[in-house]
């Protein structure tokens, strides 16, 4: 399965309580890391949100934030506990009278007096069950949407990863096809040097053995070759699996850049070295796009 980790998604649902709003931005990273931002409303459903969001997300850095916009979920609703209310105004009448009593006098509290004593005045206490149901429900379809932009960009990288891997595939064609030429080449060179030392033909036939042995045996590349044709296979595997394939396909890119550098360094041949630089070019470029795969 091929999925970015880079993506985007916002998603809104309204209710009596006002407008929630999911915003999802996600990013590569190697691990899986979620950053929660919740109203204070919501923060008891943290876990469950995370929970849901660690589901759904294999690897890679998560902002997440859920807005509460609007409705009276947004600012405070006040109660009036008027049994303590009632109890006030009966206690003010009473002191009022007994300091008329005794020839004074005392001013009646005000409305906006008596609301600022204690307790009088208090928060509302909300309902939250639909909050915290729509805000799961809500999530999930963020979560859903983003999935979607994720595998859409994935998929265009692994298109992308098909083409250099075809490419690929071809230069070690063109490379293996210049294997005999290259191989005659260093024998006649082989030959023309023993010959340059006079020696007796049967000396010059052994010498000539030990030279063409150790220098086939460190400039052949068969080996490097079957192992880029081996490696681009894996990669087509790794792009038609149902896991997520990030991790595997960044281990392929550092084997398919040790087999380039392995054949370039092995190289008679100019025509085999241009071959090498533009392998490790297409390498450095699937390896670029590999860093953003789950």
């Amino acid at each position: 399965m091929i999925r970015s980790m880079t993506g985007f998604a916002r998603r809104e649902h309204a209710g009596d309580y006002g407008t929630l709003v999911w915003e999802l931005r996600t990013v590569n990273h190697r691990y899986l890391e979620i950053s929660l931002r919740l109203p204070e409303e919501l923060r008891g459903a943290e876990s469950d949100l995370r929970q849901a969001i660690q589901g759904a997300v294999r690897r890679g850095k998560v902002d997440a934030s859920l807005y509460l916009r609007g409705g009276s979920g947004g600012r405070a609703s006040l109660e009036l506990d008027t049994a303590l209310l009632d109890e006030l105004i009966a206690r003010s009448h009473e002191v009022t009278n007994r300091a008329t009593q005794h020839g004074g006098s005392l001013a009646q509290p005000t409305p906006l007096d008596l609301m600022r004593w204690p307790g009088v005045l208090r928060d509302r206490e909300r309902d939250a069950s639909p909050m915290l149901a729509d805000s799961g429900a809500l999530l999930n379809e963020t979560l859903a949407a983003l999935a979607a932009t994720r595998d859409s960009e994935g998929g265009r990288i692994a298109t992308m990863l098909t083409t250099r891997c075809r490419q690929l595939e071809e230069l070690v064609a063109v490379v293996r096809a210049r294997l005999p030429d290259v191989q005659a080449r260093i024998h006649a060179r082989v030959a023309e040097r023993i010959q340059q030392l006079a020696l007796p033909a049967e000396a010059n036939r052994d010498r000539l053995e030990q030279e063409l042995s150790l220098l086939l045996s460190r400039m052949d590349v068969e080996e490097e070759l079957e192992r880029l044709t081996s490696h681009v296979v894996e990669v087509g595997k790794s792009l038609t699996g149902a896991e997520p394939a990030g991790r595997r396909l960044d281990f392929l890119m550092q084997e398919f850049n040790r087999e380039a550098n392995t054949l370039s360094s092995k190289s008679q041949d100019t025509e085999t070295t241009r071959a090498a630089v533009d392998m490790k070019v297409l390498i450095e470029q699937m390896r670029e796009q590999v860093q953003n795969l789950e």
